[in-house]
């Protein structure tokens, strides 16, 4: 599918390009130069004619030009936003990590220290860090 639409947005500029070339032929050159033209009743009729449908294809090669541009230019904004999500998305995941080594950090401190020192202190200190542990063991 994506190939006859690739095929298909080179129509109009190849349509443009044959009608230019036939144009001119029809404007320049007469049956003394080519035979065929003097199969033609009316060779600048055709060529007005011709003209004509230039400008159309010309109008139609200018509108699939802008859909691609359009489609290019939302193209480059979602991978930008996909690029500022990733990196949201990693920022958090550090933030989490360091907060997660803080609390490790802490409760290793804590259970140190009570063993160190098992003073009722500490021990409440112990037991605090283990209230938020379990309180927030979900999200750490």
């Amino acid at each position: 599918m994506n190939r006859w639409i690739n095929l298909l947005a080179l129509l109009p500029g190849t349509s443009l390009t044959l009608l230019v070339i036939s144009i001119a032929f029809l404007r320049f050159y007469d049956k003394t130069d080519f035979l065929l033209l003097g199969q033609l009743a009316n060779p600048r009729l055709w060529s007005n004619r011709l003209t004509v449908a230039a400008l159309v294809v010309a109008l139609v090669n200018l509108g699939v030009e802008w859909n691609r541009r359009n489609r290019e230019t939302d193209r480059l904004a979602r991978a930008e936003a996909e690029k500022v999500e990733e990196e949201q998305r990693r920022v958090e995941e550090s933030e989490q990590a360091a907060r997660r080594a803080r609390v490790k950090v802490e409760r290793d401190l804590a259970l140190l220290t009570f063993l160190a020192d098992p003073s009722e202190r500490n021990r409440q200190i112990l037991t605090q860090i283990v209230m938020v542990l379990s309180e927030y063991r979900d999200s750490l």
